[in-house]
């Protein structure tokens, strides 16, 4: 907006100055040529009185002389009553110009060698007509035509700078508020709540200033809103959770009792995280610094644990690989926790009692790849499955299982991978970058990512 306010200023500046300067250009130049035939008139017409008086060739010479142009002066008598024609002067003119205006009477200008020159008649006492030739040089014509010229090229171009300072000024005080609003947007979408205009410049920015603060007041209103409401939504689920509490307490001992002991009190921490996430109106997991993260191998043993006891009670194969050594990796330890219940969740809720699945880390120098897959009927579209909030809705998915796959892996650079799994069903594949480069764009084992088996869809 600022270049193109100058440009226009520029623009419509020159045109003036065009406008003006050329016909006062030519109008200065006409005024030094009638500047300079006046004083050859003049000249002129300081001799006309010496011929009406006489036309002795000596008289005449002191006459012209004494005008001061001598050199450029000369004097056509015609020869009469026995007299001879008498010249005085260096004659410049053509004959028969000087012929033309004896015969017409009248002054005339005709161009000769290094300029012009002025043709006066004069009426002698004899009735004849004498004619005056002033020379004009081309010097005198133009004399002070380049001074003026230039004069008005400076003060053209001074009105050229002085529009382009004025634009300019005009253009910072129209385009620091856009860029103020440019800014501000870019820190809204940031999730910088705070950002606000000052309303301040030219009318339609000042209100366009008002409408953004207005709708970032409404914005920020609705994420508290969505956050009490989250906050109050979670904190219903209190109430059956005690019950659940107190009810495991019943169950006695054994390997059953205190898996669902466990998953209570897991559920419970859960629901209280969300209640304060939601309160304090912060990312559930901070960003992962330098040196942060957790160890991959020991993450998977643990939550292996606590599916193998449910899978040993259904009946399924559990094969883990991978996990002998440690694997860091730039992720919370709470995320990828909850990604892998999600996805072994999944198995369980998906496929049929009995069905074998397995977990395989594998170790690269530039990223972990954790591969969860199963024995199961597969996915009919990996793509829907993906997909927040896409699942079919029948089986009480919701697509948010895979959704909270994605997002970890996609935290680190990398990427999620839905293929067909050795054991026959449906594998999927967590690309976790450790520096942060583009994912890897050839699936393990070089596999498609498509599934090509027809199954139910996941949560």
């Amino acid at each position: 907006m600022r270049w193109a306010l100058v440009k226009v200023c520029v623009a419509v500046t020159t045109m003036v100055v065009v406008a003006f300067a050329v016909p006062l250009g030519l109008v200065i130049k006409e005024m030094a040529r009638d500047r300079a035939f006046s004083n050859a008139e003049r000249e002129a017409a300081a001799v006309a009185p010496a011929l009406s008086i006489t036309t002795d060739r000596d008289q005449l010479e002191r006459v012209v002389a004494s005008a001061g142009s001598d050199e450029g002066m000369a004097v056509h008598i015609p020869a009469g009553d026995g007299a001879k024609a008498v010249d005085i002067g260096r004659q410049r003119a053509a004959g028969k110009d000087i012929a033309t205006t004896r015969k017409l009477g009248r002054a005339s200008t005709t161009e000769v060698p290094g300029g012009s020159a002025l043709l006066q008649p004069v009426a002698l006492s004899s009735g004849e007509i004498a004619v005056v030739e002033v020379y004009v040089p081309e010097s005198e014509v133009s004399n002070g035509v380049g001074t003026a010229w230039a004069v008005l090229a400076a003060v053209g171009v001074a009105l050229i700078i002085g529009s382009v300072a004025v634009a300019d000024r005009l253009g910072v005080r129209m385009v620091q508020p856009a860029q103020r609003l440019v800014e501000s947007a870019h820190e809204l979408g940031e999730g910088k709540l705070g950002a606000r205009v000052p309303e301040e410049g030219p009318t339609e920015l000042r209100l366009a200033a008002v409408a953004f603060n207005s709708m970032a007041d409404q914005v920020v209103q609705l994420l508290a809103n969505e956050r009490e409401l989250a906050a109050d939504l979670s904190h219903r689920l209190r109430t059956p959770l005690t019950v659940l509490r107190l009810n495991t307490a019943s169950l006695g001992d054994g390997p059953a009792a205190e898996q669902t002991r466990a998953a209570v009190a897991q559920l419970e921490r859960e629901v209280d995280t969300i209640i304060r996430t939601a309160r304090e109106a912060k990312p559930q997991t901070a960003a992962i610094g330098v040196g942060a993260g957790c160890d991959a191998s020991e993450v998977v043993r643990e939550r292996m644990d606590f599916w193998s006891a449910l899978a040993e009670d259904e009946g399924r194969k559990v094969r883990v690989a991978g996990v002998d050594r440690p694997v860091r990796i730039p992720v919370a330890r709470a995320d990828l926790v909850a990604a892998l219940d999600a996805l072994l969740g999944n198995v369980f809720r998906h496929t049929p009692e009995g069905t074998a699945f397995a977990v395989d880390v594998h170790n690269g120098e530039d990223a972990v790849i954790v591969l969860v897959s199963d024995a199961g009927r597969g996915i009919v579209d990996p793509e829907a499955a993906m997909a927040r909030g896409r699942g079919s809705g029948s089986d009480g998915s919701t697509g948010l299982g895979l959704d909270i796959v994605r997002r970890l892996a996609e935290s680190t650079g990398g990427d999620v991978r839905i293929g067909s799994s050795v054991l026959g069903g449906t594998e999927v594949r967590i690309w976790i970058q450790l520096d942060g480069r583009e994912p890897l764009r050839r699936g393990h084992r070089g596999r498609t990512v498509r599934g090509r088996r027809r199954g139910a869809g996941v949560g």
